[in-house]
């Protein structure tokens, strides 16, 4: 894999990630909104670990955190706890067929939420609405997709 190759992908694929999060939903679609930087960051983790660590992930949830308004820290915690858990598993999950990636992603999207819930508990916000949960089975179908696109690109593959 040349580094060319990964060098323009990887940060394009956050620059995409990141716009999709600040695009404007319709009220009744913005609970559904996919985490898409956790979904790219994860493809980032497993497959390419060397480019896309927990440095990586706290300044990208910092970057996250300034563009969307949020606490400043949060997403890079979710991020850094994410990254951490993925990091952990690759080896296992770099073998699994998509349909259990999928699986375990969407365990790693639930659990994003549950941070998120305990973040905003702590700091005595109201939590997020019950329909703000069904977010991570979204990210969960939508991973295979985005994980053969991201690698078609990362290994220079035509569809």
């Amino acid at each position: 894999m040349s580094r060319m190759r990964i060098g323009w992908i990887l940060p394009l694929s956050i620059v995409v990630a990141l716009l999709l999060g600040l695009l404007p939903l319709p009220d009744a679609l913005q609970p559904l909104r996919p985490y898409w930087l956790a979904l790219v960051l994860a493809y980032w983790v497993i497959e390419a670990p060397e480019h896309a660590g927990l440095g990586f992930a706290v300044i990208v949830g910092l970057i996250a955190d300034l563009m969307f308004g949020s606490l400043l820290g949060e997403q890079a915690l979710r991020m850094v706890i994410m990254t951490f858990i993925l990091q952990r598993f690759r080896a296992r999950l770099r073998f699994f067929p998509l349909s259990q990636q999928s699986l375990a992603i969407g365990g790693l999207l639930l659990n994003d939420r549950i941070v998120t819930t305990a973040i905003h508990m702590a700091l005595g916000e109201p939590s997020l609405p019950w329909k703000y949960w069904w977010a991570p089975l979204l990210g969960m179908l939508l991973w295979p997709l985005l994980f053969m696109l991201l690698d078609a690109l990362r290994l220079g593959r035509r569809g």
